[in-house]
C-alpha cells in the first residue's frame, strides 16, 4: 500500500503530489482570472483594524459604560457577551443597524464613530493600512490572475491596496448595487463585501444577521462559487451560516479548492474541506500565503515568457511616456530591468572574495558583468529621462534606490574592492540619469540624483550619506583594477581611468538621443563637474572628495566663460535650477563655497592625481 503524508486535512501520497502551495501557484498561473478569493478576518488582522464583530463588541462596551458610569466593570462585562447584555438592556436582539442607530443616530456622527475603527489616525498614515497580504493580492489583480474577491470584512483595505497600484475596483457592498454592476468577466476586479461596508447600515454581523443573505446577494454568491475556483484565507467558517451553506452547496466539478488555515480548524471548516477534497495550506499567515503566491507565479512567468529585448523595451517606453494610461506599463518596464540586475548581483554571480592571484580577473569579470546586466536599464534611463517632462522622475529615482540597496547587507567574508563594486549598477544608473538630464536641459533633476537616496554601510555607525559621496566612481571602481582592464589605446596608463571608462561604456545608450560625440563628451564633463561640486558640499573634511575625472583637463575646465569653471561661476544665482530644486540646501553661498572648494582641490592636486 502506498505510504501517505498528511498536509493539513488532506492526505497526499508521498512522492505523488506536489505540496498544496505549489499546486495553487501552478493553477493560478495556468488559469488567470479563474480563481476567486474568499477573504476573512485573518487577512486584515495584521493591519490593526478591528473585525466587524470586534467593532460591535467595542461599541456595546461603550454603551454599557455610559449607561452605568458608576460601575467600573460595566464595559468588560458587556463585551464578554454583547448579545446577552444588549437583549437584557434593550429587550431587542442585537443587530448592527440597531446598535448604530442607538449609539450614533445621525449619519455624520455614525461616520465619525466608525472611521476611528477603520481609517488611519490623523498624522499616522501608516496606521490601519493595507497589509503585505492586501498588497500582494493587488499585484495578483494587476497581473490578471484574480478578478473576483469575496470578503467578509467591513474594512476598505483591499480597495486601498488596489488603488495604490492604480486599479479602481468595482465594489459591491449592498444588494441594491448588484443589478447595475458590470459583468464580472468585463471588470478588472470586483470586490464583493458579503457582510457590507463599515459605513453602511446594511451590514451583517451578528449570528442572526449572518443566518441568511438577501436574495440578490445569494444569487451572485452562488454564481461565483459555481463559475470560479476558490482560494480561502482567513475565514474560520464559525459564524457565517449563510456562507457555509453556500460553499456546501457548490459542486466540485470545475476547479480545485485551496484553503489556507493558520491555527485550529473549526468543525465547519473541517467539514467543508473534506467535502470538497480541498488542498489545505496549513501554518501560513495571510501575509505569507499571498506574498509567496506572487513570488511563485512570477517565477513561472520567467520560465514561460521570453525576456523582452533591449530595443523592444526602448520602443515600448517611448510609446508609454506620453500616455498617462500606460504609466504602469512604463513603471513595469523599468522595474523589470532593475530586477534583471538584482537577480544576478548575488555572490554566486558576482563573487566578493578572490585570492591575490585571481583578484584582477575577478574584478574585471564583475565590472563587465554588472555593465552587461545593466544594459537594458541604461538604455531605458537614457531615453526615458531625455524625453520625459518630469512626470516620471519618481520612476527613474526608484531604479537607483533599488540598486543602492544591493549593498544593504554585508557578506561574511569579502574583498573590499569587490564588495564596493556592488554599487556599480547604481553608479551607472545615476551617471546615465545625470547626463540625460543635462542633455535635455533638466538639470534640476540632479538635485535628486546627487542627494538621494541616503545610504550608510551596514554596521558602520556612520550617518547616511548622499550619492555624490558614496557613488563617487573613484570609491566604487578601484584604480589599479581599472588600469588593468581599461588601458589607453596606446597601451599606457590613463590619467582618469574610471571617468574614461564610464564615458566610453555609456556612450551606446545615448546614441539615439545625442548623435554628436562632442556634445555627449561635454555633457559627461559637466555632470562630473556638478557631481563634484555636490561632493564638496560638506563640513566633514575627508568627505570632500570630487569625482576626479576628465573634466579636470584644461580642454574642459577653463577659467573664462568658455570653460566649465567659468561658465558655472557665471550661472550661480538664486534662480539656478539646482538651487531651486534643493541642491546645496537651496542656499547660494553653499553652492559658491562648493565651487571654490573644488577649484582649490584641483589647484592642489590637478594632474598629479
Amino acid at each position: 500500500m502506498e505510504s501517505e503524508s498528511v498536509v493539513g486535512m488532506v492526505a497526499i501520497p508521498a512522492g505523488g503530489l506536489i505540496e498544496p502551495a505549489m499546486a495553487m501557484a501552478l493553477n493560478v498561473h495556468s488559469s488567470p482570472g479563474v480563481y476567486a478569493l474568499l477573504l476573512g478576518a485573518g487577512v486584515s488582522i495584521a493591519s490593526g483594524v478591528k473585525t466587524g464583530w470586534g467593532v460591535v463588541q467595542d461599541i456595546v462596551g461603550k454603551v454599557a459604560a455610559v449607561r452605568d458610569p458608576d460601575n467600573p466593570d460595566a464595559r468588560s462585562e458587556a463585551m464578554a457577551d454583547p448579545e446577552t447584555w444588549w437583549e437584557a438592556a434593550t429587550s431587542e436582539p442585537l443587530g448592527y443597524s440597531a446598535l448604530l442607530a442607538a449609539a450614533a443616530p445621525m449619519p455624520a456622527s455614525r461616520q465619525a464613530m466608525l472611521a476611528k475603527y477603520f481609517e488611519p489616525e490623523e498624522g499616522q498614515d501608516d496606521s490601519k493600512g493595507p497589509t503585505a497580504a492586501h498588497r500582494a493580492i493587488a499585484q495578483l489583480v494587476k497581473r490578471g490572475s484574480v478578478r473576483v474577491i469575496l470578503t467578509t470584512n467591513f474594512d476598505r483595505l483591499t480597495e486601498r491596496a488596489l488603488q495604490e497600484v492604480g486599479i479602481s475596483p468595482q465594489v459591491v457592498s449592498r444588494p441594491d448595487q448588484i443589478k447595475g454592476i458590470k459583468p464580472l468577466t468585463h471588470s478588472q476586479v470586483t470586490v464583493i463585501k458579503l457582510h457590507g461596508d463599515y459605513a453602511d447600515l446594511e451590514q451583517r454581523n451578528t449570528v442572526d444577521e449572518l443566518d441568511t443573505y438577501p436574495d440578490e446577494l445569494q444569487q451572485l454568491l452562488d454564481r461565483v462559487l459555481d463559475e470560479y475556483g476558490l482560494i480561502v484565507c482567513g475565514w474560520s467558517a464559525d459564524w457565517d451560516k449563510a456562507l457555509v451553506r453556500a460553499v456546501e452547496g457548490t459542486r466540485s466539478r470545475r476547479y480545485p479548492l485551496f484553503w489556507s488555515q493558520y491555527g485550529q480548524f473549526s468543525d465547519a471548516a473541517r467539514r467543508l474541506t473534506s467535502q470538497h477534497d480541498a488542498a489545505v495550506i496549513d501554518g501560513k499567515s495571510a501575509d505569507e500565503l499571498f506574498t509567496d503566491l506572487v513570488s511563485r507565479v512570477e517565477a513561472l512567468d520567467r520560465l514561460t515568457t521570453a525576456p523582452i529585448t533591449r530595443d523592444v523595451a526602448v520602443v515600448q517606453l517611448k510609446r508609454a511616456l506620453p500616455d498617462p494610461l500606460r504609466r504602469i506599463e512604463l513603471f513595469d518596464l523599468v522595474d523589470q530591468a532593475v530586477t534583471q540586475i538584482t537577480d544576478r548581483s548575488t555572490p554566486e554571480h558576482k563573487p566578493v572574495l578572490a585570492t591575490s592571484a585571481t583578484w584582477a580577473d575577478t574584478f574585471g569579470s564583475n565590472v563587465r558583468g554588472y555593465r552587461a546586466d545593466s544594459d537594458t536599464l541604461l538604455h531605458l534611463l537614457a531615453n526615458g529621462v531625455f524625453h520625459d517632462d518630469g512626470i516620471h522622475d519618481h520612476v527613474w529615482q526608484r531604479a537607483v534606490e533599488r540598486l543602492v540597496r544591493l549593498r544593504d547587507t554585508m557578506p561574511n567574508r569579502y574583498n573590499e574592492h569587490l564588495e564596493k563594486l556592488r554599487h556599480l549598477p547604481a553608479l551607472l544608473a545615476t551617471w546615465t540619469i545625470g547626463v540625460a538630464a543635462i542633455l535635455s536641459h533638466r538639470e534640476e533633476l540632479l538635485a535628486r540624483a546627487l542627494y538621494r537616496p541616503g545610504w550608510a554601510a551596514p554596521h558602520s555607525g556612520h550617518d547616511r550619506q548622499e550619492p555624490a559621496w558614496y557613488l563617487n566612481p573613484n570609491l566604487v571602481l578601484e584604480t589599479e583594477g581599472m588600469h588593468d582592464m581599461h588601458p589607453s589605446r596606446n597601451g599606457g596608463r590613463l590619467l582618469y581611468p574610471q571617468s574614461n571608462w564610464l564615458k566610453d561604456t555609456l556612450r551606446e545608450p545615448f546614441r539615439l538621443v545625442e548623435p554628436s560625440d562632442v556634445a555627449y563628451s561635454e555633457a559627461c564633463a559637466r555632470f562630473e563637474f556638478l557631481a563634484s561640486m555636490a561632493a564638496m558640499d560638506t563640513d566633514i573634511g575627508f568627505r570632500a572628495y570630487p569625482w576626479v575625472g576628465e573634466f579636470f583637463l584644461d580642454s574642459f575646465w577653463g577659467y573664462d566663460s568658455n570653460g566649465l569653471a567659468g561658465a558655472i561661476e557665471t550661472e550661480l544665482a538664486d534662480t539656478w535650477p539646482l538651487l531651486l530644486a534643493g541642491a546645496f540646501g537651496g542656499e547660494l553661498p553653499r553652492a559658491r563655497n562648493a565651487l571654490t572648494a573644488l577649484t582649490e582641490w584641483r589647484g592642489k592636486h590637478g594632474r598629479k592625481w
